[in-house]
């Protein structure tokens, strides 16, 4: 696999992960309430997530959901109604006050808000479909372990980069304060947006 070829396939990753989202929406939303440290944890969780589909797509992941499109079935409604049911929890807690204005809202832990990260990332098709049917496209059959192994670590500091960065403009002190001042609605928007999403997976 040519160095050219390579970096075509990376940018193809990485230009999917800079495309909104749940995963990015979910940055944000973490960014916002929970502050930097955690949102590069959730940012880890959903490279992990995408590292995970990428694999599986190099091991016939299209092939898979030719032979078994129930399997893709399953995964489109089920994926959504996590994230409908993520998108309810958000909307109800919308009008609950952040217990201390002058710092984030507690943070979870680093490994919850890694594993959120990872299930936001695995219960959205989007990257399932992207990377069985074109990231598979863009890498030769003849292509070393070395150089997947490679691509793969690409992937994840693309997908974790890119939420990290998201996570980080909307931990901004400024942007909190405005956020404090807002909260019930731009709770209620993510909740919306994130619902939206999953109704979308689920009906396209």
């Amino acid at each position: 696999m040519s160095l050219t070829a390579f970096l075509a396939a990376w940018l193809l990753c990485l230009m999917a992960a800079i495309s909104p989202g749940p995963a990015v929406l979910m940055a944000a939303r973490i960014g916002l309430r929970e502050g930097l440290r955690t949102g590069v944890a959730l940012a880890a969780g959903i490279g992990a997530g995408a590292v995970t589909w990428a694999t599986a797509a190099m091991f016939g992941l299209s092939l898979l959901f030719e032979y078994a499109p129930t399997l893709l079935l399953a995964l489109k409604f089920g994926g959504a109604a996590y994230l409908v049911y993520m998108a309810l929890k958000i909307w109800r807690s919308a009008d609950a006050p952040l217990e201390d204005t002058e710092e984030p809202a507690a943070p979870r832990s680093l490994a919850s808000a890694f594993k959120l990260g990872l299930f936001t990332q695995l219960a959205n098709p989007k990257p399932a479909v992207f990377f069985g049917a074109v990231f598979v496209g863009t890498v030769p059959e003849t292509a070393s372990m070395w150089v997947l192994m490679a691509l793969l670590a690409c992937i994840f500091i693309g997908e974790m980069t890119w939420n990290a960065i998201v996570a980080r403009i909307f931990s901004f002190e400024k942007t909190r304060r405005g956020y404090i001042n807002l909260k019930h609605l731009i709770d209620r928007a993510f909740g919306g947006l994130l619902a939206a999403l999953g109704v979308k997976i689920a009906a396209t």
